[in-house]
């Protein structure tokens, strides 16, 4: 019973109450500390299950999960490609409750040299997209202690994504840097694309290179400005394929990176 030596009912009151509050706090069951309406931390036992479940194929196999309480799942273990790397971190992200992905999963493909990793995916892209303009593409690659890195010109997105997608499920690649840049969308670049092929492929001296459809002289437009990439057999047809390029009204300026076979670089390549 509370005894006051001074005070008014006010204060017998304020007292009885405080009292009573303090009693109710500590028969009270340990409240969360989560802010006001923020949302309740998901069951991270649901969200390795539902991640599990995404991950039940047989690409999958040798892949570990872990999901702490902040909703961010850590991957670990391998895959034979790193595509199988990519679609694992894109499938967790699908799931509710996932807020982040951490992705240390390893590619354990096949061991291949540096040099003839580069070598066959640099023959692949230059068929990529036959019979869909390939000849306006310059994509190149360059590989080191296992990672690809492309660079160029692409003349879509669909050319870009498709040198992706060829990379990435190449065995012996571990990791990819994609640099490769997307032509502007203009309709006066496309009709530059093809006056300056025609310009060059109806030469007669050039028009051996349009035989090839992996090996063509590789033209690229952004805003009216030309580059030209590929390989020659002479700096002969090296020089005329700038003047034909050149030749077409309405270009701005050409830039010529086209190699001569046998020679060493002369100018910057797409990868390097």
């Amino acid at each position: 019973m509370l005894r006051l030596v001074r005070g008014s009912h006010t204060a017998t009151w304020r007292a009885a109450s405080m009292a009573g509050l303090a009693l109710a706090v500590l028969a009270a069951p340990q409240a969360s500390t989560r802010a006001w309406g923020s949302p309740a931390p998901a069951d991270e036992s649901k969200v390795t299950s539902d991640i599990q479940s995404k991950l039940d194929k047989k690409q999958f196999k040798d892949v570990k999960v872990n999901v702490d309480g902040d909703g961010v799942a850590t991957l670990t273990g391998s895959v034979p490609l790193y595509e199988y790397k990519m679609d694992a971190d894109r499938r967790v992200h699908e799931v509710k409750g996932v807020k982040a992905v951490r992705d240390d999963i390893e590619v354990a493909g096949p061991a291949v040299s540096d040099q003839e990793l580069q070598q066959k995916l640099q023959e692949k892209l230059q068929y990529d997209r036959v019979g869909y303009g390939n000849a306006f593409n310059a994509i190149g690659v360059r590989v080191q202690d296992g990672v690809a890195t492309l660079g160029g010109h692409a003349r879509t997105d669909v050319d870009k994504d498709s040198a992706m997608a060829l990379v990435s499920t190449t065995p012996g690649v571990k990791e990819v840097v994609n640099n490769v840049e997307v032509d502007p969308v203009s309709i006066m670049d496309d009709q530059a694309r093809l006056a300056v092929a025609r310009a060059i492929y109806r030469d007669p001296v050039l028009s051996k290179y349009a035989m090839n459809p992996a090996k063509p002289i590789r033209i690229s437009v952004q805003n009216g400005n030309v580059e030209l990439y590929g390989a020659v057999d002479s700096k002969t047809d090296r020089d005329l394929a700038y003047m034909r390029a050149n030749s077409v009204p309405g270009i701005f300026s050409v830039k010529n990176y086209i190699q001569v076979a046998g020679q060493p670089s002369q100018s910057e390549k797409p990868g390097k």
